[in-house]
């Protein structure tokens, strides 16, 4: 060992003798070496922390990248949405419908609205089932829940067509009886195709079918409806009773509030107060709330990894410390101090965490690269959570190896020298 350091002790002639050190570079000398004596071992210990830390990359990576996206979708339906409740008015004043018919026109008439319409729940009695009459009645009898809609509704949902076509402002100017339905529903109704233009019976009133959907952008529960036009709904069962009706605007990017502030006044410029307008929810909230769920959940996994990091390698530490007993025996017969022992041991585990934790951030790093370029994203990593990537596998190590480092401090140097 070399021996240097700063503190003296006075000899009986004089001069003063100095007390045996470790140099910063024979210490790290003899990290490397340790993990070099034993690569495979060595390469098995620390991927606990490769894991753990690579994990950590990952989630945040991935977390980042995932709120991006959920920006661009948020700018793209939710900022462009906004939701009016029909009140209905004071309990003196109380209306089943505030909307007008012409309430369609009246909100397009805003600027900066795309389309906007009315829909609401028809109330069924318990003996009115759907039904179709393209096979047998036995067993075809479900009760999927019957939405009145105007044109404007659905086509602010953004509709995509498996099959015809949604009704329109004829067919509803006109009380037609036709209805637009889910692929699910079509699916457990035997419908296959609306070209020849099947029926499905609401109770005892038939309608005919005009469309199928396959998806839409807003309001996923209507795939679960049987969508017929708004005054054809009225005609049949009146206005809405204790379910609400409620409107569905769709806006340029960048009107939503403020057609939100102004749609209750262009409805019913008599009584605004029948109507509550729902602006969409602000997007740093959004994001931070899902970016919150994904965090935590693996967050929580790579904590784990990283706990059975640092037990891989405080126990390979403390096996070493076993093995080379003789070692420590000798180091202490030559001057070795017990700090010198422990800093010996405590460098050899810091490096695990340090190789673990480099290795770690290159494949969380790499991973959130591929998952990015596969699904036609734009990576988002923090430089400060790439530099502390590093670090933590360095802390694992450190904290790993505190243990059987002071284990191999407290070996009496006589008993090491006998084994």
């Amino acid at each position: 060992m070399t021996a240097h350091g700063s503190s003296h002790r006075a000899r009986k002639d004089g001069t003063k003798a100095r007390r045996p050190g470790l140099a910063a570079r024979d210490l790290c000398a003899e990290a490397l070496a340790g993990v070099l004596q034993r690569p495979a071992r060595s390469a098995l210990t620390a991927l606990g922390t490769v894991l753990g830390v690579g994990a950590f990359i990952a989630v945040l990576g991935l977390t980042g990248t995932a709120a991006s996206q959920i920006d661009a979708r948020f700018s793209r339906l939710t900022a462009t949405e906004v939701t009016v409740q029909d009140t209905g008015g004071s309990d003196s004043t109380h209306v089943p419908l505030s909307f007008t018919p012409d309430a369609d026109q009246r909100i397009a008439a805003l600027n900066g609205v795309t389309v906007g319409g009315v829909f609401w729940k028809v109330r069924l009695r318990t003996d009115q089932k759907v039904s179709t009459s393209l096979i047998a009645a036995d067993g075809n009898d479900m009760r999927p829940q019957v939405m009145a809609a105007s044109p404007g509704a659905l086509q602010a949902a953004g509709p995509h067509m498996a099959q015809g076509k949604p009704f329109d402002a004829f067919h509803d100017r006109e009380r037609q009886q036709v209805a637009v339905i889910g692929s699910a529903t079509a699916n457990r109704l035997g419908i296959t195709d609306v070209q020849s233009q099947p029926a499905i019976f609401v109770g005892t009133t038939p309608f005919t079918v005009i469309g199928v959907l396959e998806d839409v952008d807003r309001k996923p529960d209507l795939l679960l409806s049987v969508l017929i036009p708004r005054s054809t709904a009225e005609r049949i069962w009146g206005p809405p009773s204790d379910d609400r009706a409620t409107m569905l605007i769709s806006t340029r990017l960048g009107a939503a509030t403020q057609i939100a502030n102004e749609a209750a006044l262009a409805l019913r410029p008599d009584h605004p107060e029948y109507f509550k307008a729902l602006p969409p929810p602000d997007p740093k909230t959004l994001r931070s709330g899902v970016g919150g769920d994904l965090s935590s959940l693996f967050l929580l996994l790579a904590a784990v990894c990283l706990v059975i990091g640092a037990v891989g390698i405080a126990n390979t530490t403390l096996v070493a410390v076993m093995e080379r007993t003789g070692e420590i025996g000798l180091r202490r017969a030559l001057g070795a101090r017990g700090r010198h022992i422990t800093l010996q041991f405590l460098s050899e585990s810091t490096a695990l965490g340090l190789i673990g934790g480099l290795i770690g951030t290159s494949i969380g790093t790499a991973v959130v690269v591929l998952v990015s370029a596969a699904r036609q994203w734009t990576p988002v990593l923090d430089p400060i959570t790439l530099a502390a990537a590093p670090v933590l596998g360095l802390t694992t190590g450190l904290l790993a190896g505190i243990y059987p480092a002071w284990r191999a401090s407290r070996i009496p140097p006589a008993e090491a020298l006998r084994r």
